[in-house]
């Protein structure tokens, strides 16, 4: 059985075959640019469907751990070249599921790509090191070893990305992988899969399972036989996680919220702070754990950098995603659409002064989730809006008498996962390398960037303190065993 079943029903993969869920219901995916099209229907799994992903993985980790990473890898090379072949499909299904452009889709699928590639090449590195022993006659070295079967729980904003970029370190250095992606990307999600299962993985190596976090999700959690948990998606959640997994001893790792403040000092390139900060917190209609969300302007460029953010975002274009000509796409579905109006109602409300947008667009044809990209001014750091996680196209004006009062107000926050100043002032800038409370700093560019290459995670609520990504991923997914040989 294909991954598409008759009526656009996408089903799990479970040990290596294309199945429907034990209780036979689905969902339907809806494309939020146009909420009368459906994209498809996935299947809502029950816990015995996560019992036998679970036991396929188990069942595949025996031989799959025990094949030379090299032969491992050689996989993920097979599913990257595959990927890339069916980009356009894969693209256009995330924009049609979840909304972002098609554009950043595509960027998006081919960043899947790149981390295969880049990870499929870690089969060749090395894995421990030879320390030295206090006997002469002995050699002691450490090498690495799977945990096992991972559980990996992801979000909908980056359907393609965070997927694979934990399940090709996962796969890579041995263990097995049951997939839960998000209720509005399983289409997405199952498309991704069928590229592993073209790639001809050995059955139960990787499986998808569909369905609601509370059902799904939670099993995962629970399941004795998953050996870490992988999970990206609010704190709110990912601390229920982290609970459960402490509660029976498995390994976990999360990735959650950002509050992402971006400093302008008064010596910034101003254009260049405000084209960033504009992609940095308004792309993919600002649904990005690392999306810029507080704006901190030194006071004495503050009017002028206001201007001109204002001027640049009333030209931005709002619509369907497919479309050539448009910047923003909607939000994902109407409970983020309402959850950002009532972000906006409570910055008003608050006394915050809205000055731009901030208010739902219902003259598109065809009817979607669309919302006008808001500006808020006269935003106090203990207000509401500067300091829960939005998840929308929402950016909070906060004036700063100088670079040291703007790093006070940055830091005012119980996340810490990305910032960004931009200075050409060298001491500004090692003032916030060494102050800001953040596992991601940029300068001079915009808070949302991240390199495959290179390690991410969160600092305070933002994150378990783990880190993804880079070579920084093998100490998730695998444990260090110390051998000691005696002569």
């Amino acid at each position: 059985m294909s991954v598409l079943s008759e009526t656009k029903h996408y089903l799990n993969y479970i040990n290596g075959e294309w199945v429907e869920s034990s209780n036979q219901k689905v969902n339907q995916s809806i494309n939020p640019a146009n909420i009368h099209e459906v994209i498809g229907y996935v299947q809502q799994s029950s816990p015995s469907d996560v019992d036998s992903a679970v036991s396929a993985a188990k069942e595949a980790s025996k031989s799959w751990k025990t094949m030379s990473s090299p032969a491992r890898g050689d996989f993920l090379y097979k599913v990257a070249d595959i990927l890339e072949e069916n980009l356009e499909d894969i693209a256009k299904t995330m924009t049609r599921e979840m909304g972002k452009t098609l554009p950043e889709a595509k960027g998006e699928t081919a960043r899947g790509v790149a981390i295969l590639r880049y990870y499929a090449s870690e089969g060749m590195r090395k894995v421990g090191d030879v320390i030295p022993p206090t006997d002469k006659d002995a050699l002691m070295f450490t090498t690495r070893v799977p945990l096992g079967v991972i559980g990996v729980i992801t979000p909908w904003n980056f359907p393609v990305a965070i997927p694979i970029w934990k399940i090709a370190p996962a796969l890579v250095y041995g263990n097995t992988v049951v997939l839960k992606p998000a209720d509005e990307t399983g289409v997405t999600a199952a498309k991704v899969v069928e590229c592993f299962h073209k790639a001809g993985l050995p059955k139960g190596v990787i499986n998808l399972v569909t369905g609601p976090g509370s059902v799904v999700g939670q099993r995962i959690i629970d399941h004795e036989g998953v050996d870490g948990i992988t999970f990206t998606g609010s704190d709110q959640i990912g601390k229920l996680v982290g609970q459960g997994a402490l509660a029976r001893g498995a390994k976990y790792q999360l990735e959650m919220g950002g509050k992402n403040p971006v400093i302008v000092a008064a010596d910034a390139d101003l254009d260049l702070a405000v084209e960033a900060t504009i992609s940095g917190g308004l792309r993919s209609t600002g649904q990005k754990c690392t999306a810029t969300s507080r704006v901190i302007v030194e006071e004495r460029v503050y009017d002028v950098f206001k201007e001109k953010l204002l001027s640049r975002i009333s030209e931005l274009t709002v619509g369907d995603g497919l479309k050539d000509d448009v910047w923003m796409g909607p939000c994902v579905n109407e409970k983020q659409f309402k959850s950002v109006q009532s972000y906006i109602e409570k910055g008003i409300n608050e006394g915050a002064t809205l000055l731009y947008g901030g208010k739902p667009i219902k003259n598109l044809d065809p009817e979607g989730y669309f919302i006008e990209p808001a500006v808020f001014e006269d935003v106090r750091p203990d207000m509401v809006i500067a300091q829960e996680e939005i998840f929308g196209p929402v950016l909070a004006l906060i004036k700063a008498d100088d670079i040291e009062h703007a790093l006070e107000m940055a830091n005012d926050s119980r996340f810490g996962l990305s910032a960004s100043i931009f200075t050409t002032n060298i001491g500004s800038m090692l003032s916030f390398i060494n102050g800001m409370e953040a596992g991601l700093v940029r300068i001079n560019a915009e808070s949302a960037g991240v390199e495959l290459q290179a390690p991410f995670g969160g600092m305070k609520q933002s994150s378990s303190h783990s880190r993804e990504q880079g070579e920084a991923a093998k100490e998730f997914y695998t444990s260090i065993k110390t051998v000691f040989v005696k002569a």
